[in-house]
């Protein structure tokens, strides 16, 4: 859903008794780097990090947005119905396209938008009409706007009548290949429309009381006060799609009755008049916190934590390993663990990854497997737009605690941010804009996917430099690929190749990105390095100041093994438009830390802009490396990664 500063400050706001608790928190280990933008570096706190629950395995989640990753239909008509844009099928994501994404380097494939969202597609035939126009965005319907938890999207099935069996076949054939299953849950809204056609006595609100706004036993909260209010909707002026009539109003929620009271919309909205820039289409959650007084009652467990226990119980009978959960920040932790530990005690293998951009500890404290870390990637794309400063990255991963590196989930890519390669620049709010081009992964990728031993999240059309080009309907041409509309993935296409999955249609260049991040992905992400605890930046040495010579637009951190008895170095170029270069040094505690105590040691080159290369840099000693270093030669917008092992 929505991240951006704006929504948080409305959250924030509709909550006032809630004190605010930062995402960033100085780390009390010992990574180095410093903790102010002055350009004087501090050199205190060096050397390791250690965790003894780092996962042996490393994470790395693929998003496969199911309604465009096999979709060859090129047409992408704006505002395009089914029939004319096309969509994904559960039966295309076949054996070869499941082992090709494995190659790549997944180990999760996370099957986005499977619970069925509301929609204007007509599936009356299957006892599925299209909901109210007012109540949806895009033709295709947002894939956070779930209509029925129990069912999946029509749009998906060759045979829509056996929707629910095509989609347990396609988590076999994941299954077979290796790989474990997510799919997304909403626990802090619903469509507005939500019932569930297999199990309706499952239906969120079945029991409420719809005269309060709060009682601890409702599943949603309503503007009872005064009585007779009417939802009024308005949808984006831009948003006009051919044949759709609007009218504003939504019977359910007209107030004629006390069961047709209108509800709190999903973003903490207590106006019957949400804009265009809420989430309309949605209802908020009664988790047992009235979000406005702060008042609170989780004992006994209130009905939507029992209603959510039973739809995680529902998808792991099905066979999933796992949710990607949506927003989860702004749903009390009390009613989060509670769900977590009762899926956990069912099956302690289940995993849970949380979206969230405040309260991030409190989400590990919850039980999450993993938690977005938006700081970092904030950061890094600042410097590489040339608005933060080295200083500013490092505080981002310094934030992240020695306990729980491991846990933070790291990302370029996903559905709420513009593509890497997009070139829209947003002035007013310049986080809110691309990368500029799909080469800029060459560089920063090794940065956010070699710093933690934590989740990767990697979106589909990553790897072959997707724009996110163009208008799409209710999705403007903002950079990002629609979660509302029927459309295509133009550059995956050519990966997909008539589901032949083997690259036949990619260009030269696109090729050998998706070849390089596959290089990335199964080298340096998994090797055992990145997989340990040890992080040690480098910058504090790695300076000019400190360093003569060593250029300053040269990022450098290390990675290792505690007594492993190799190191990896990353050197990263953010010299605008040019090649730049420096000799990195290496302090002796750190080596010492690695297990590096012999004094003859072989630094060597495995990593760059090409991909996986064994190249010779030099012979040394840990006099050499302490005192002289070694060379690093970077070309413009690329990174390598060095090893130092014994010679």
């Amino acid at each position: 859903m929505i991240r951006h500063a704006a929504m948080l400050a409305l959250l924030v706001a509709c909550n006032p008794s809630d004190p605010v608790e930062s995402d960033t928190v100085l780390s009390s280990g010992t990574s180095t780097g410093s903790d102010t933008d002055s350009d004087t570096d501090s050199d205190s706190d060096t050397g390791e990090s250690t965790h003894p629950e780092t996962p042996a395995e490393r994470v790395v989640i693929y998003q496969l947005v199911v309604r465009h990753f096999s979709n060859l239909n090129a047409t992408r008509a704006v505002d395009g119905t089914l029939e004319q844009n096309g969509v994904g099928k559960f039966n295309d994501i076949d054996e070869t396209a499941i082992d090709a994404l494995k190659e790549l380097g997944a180990t999760h494939i996370w099957l986005t938008g499977i619970p069925r969202q509301a929609t204007l597609t007509d599936w009356s035939h299957l006892g599925i009409p299209p909901d109210d126009p007012d109540v949806v965005k895009g033709r295709a319907g947002s894939f956070y706007s779930v209509k029925d938890y129990y069912d999946t999207s029509p749009d998906y099935a060759e045979d829509p009548e056996r929707r629910m069996e095509e989609l347990k076949a396609l988590i076999d054939r994941i299954h077979d290949a290796g790989l474990k299953v997510l799919i997304d849950i909403v626990p802090n809204h619903v469509a507005r429309g939500y019932g569930s056609l297999s199990h309706p006595e499952r239906d969120f609100g079945a029991e409420d009381d719809p005269t309060q706004f709060y009682d601890p036993d409702n599943s949603f909260f309503y503007l009872a006060d005064p009585p007779g209010q009417v939802l009024e909707l308005t949808r984006p002026s831009y948003w006009n799609p051919e044949g759709v009539e609007f009218d504003g109003l939504y019977p359910p929620e007209d107030g004629t009755a006390p069961e047709r009271t209108p509800k709190v919309t999903g973003n903490n909205v207590t106006s019957p008049r949400p804009s265009e820039n809420d989430w309309y289409e949605t209802i908020k959650l009664n988790w047992g916190l009235n979000f406005v007084t702060g008042e609170t009652f989780y004992d006994p467990p209130p009905p939507v934590w029992h209603t959510f226990d039973e739809i995680v119980e529902f998808w792991q009978d099905m066979g999933v390993d796992g949710f990607r959960a949506d927003f989860v920040h702004i749903v009390p932790t009390e009613g989060l663990s509670w769900v977590i530990a009762q899926a956990k005690a069912r099956d302690p293998e289940f995993e849970f990854y949380a979206e969230a951009y405040d309260n991030l500890q409190g989400m590990l404290d919850a039980g999450f497997d993993g938690v977005y870390y938006d700081p970092a990637y904030d950061a890094l794309k600042a410097l590489y737009q040339g608005r933060a400063s080295q200083a500013e990255v490092d505080n981002a991963y310094l934030a992240l605690s020695d306990e729980d590196r491991h846990r933070w989930v790291l990302y370029l890519e996903n559905h709420d941010e513009r593509r890497i390669a997009s070139p829209i620049v947003d002035s007013s709010n310049p986080d809110d804009s691309g990368f500029g081009s799909a080469a800029a992964g060459r560089q920063v990728a090794p940065i956010q996917y070699l710093i933690t031993p934590g989740p990767i999240l990697f979106y589909n059309g990553q790897e072959v430099g997707e724009l996110g080009e163009g208008r799409e309907g209710f999705s403007d041409n903002n950079g990002r690929s629609s979660i509302y509309d029927y459309g295509s993935l133009p550059a995956l296409q050519g990966w997909v190749n008539d589901h032949a999955y083997d690259g036949g249609g990619l260009t030269p260049a696109q090729s050998d990105l998706r070849e390089w991040y596959s290089d990335l992905l199964n080298g340096p992400v998994k090797d055992p390095a990145v997989r340990g605890s040890g992080y040690w930046g480098l910058r504090y040495l790695n300076n000019s100041t400190d360093n003569p010579g060593f250029p300053d637009d040269i990022y450098t951190f290390a990675r290792f093994q505690p007594n492993g008895g190799r190191l990896l170095v990353v050197a990263v170029n953010f010299r605008p438009g040019d090649a730049s270069s420096g000799s990195v040094k290496l302090p002796e505690e750190l080596l010492d830390a690695a297990g590096l105590t012999g004094d003859s040691l072989r630094v060597e080159r495995i990593f760059d802009e090409r991909g996986t290369v064994e190249e010779f840099v030099e012979d040394t000693s840990r006099f050499g490396l302490t005192q002289a270093g070694f060379p690093a030669v970077l070309p413009d917008q690329t990174a390598a990664v060095f090893q130092v092992v014994p010679r």
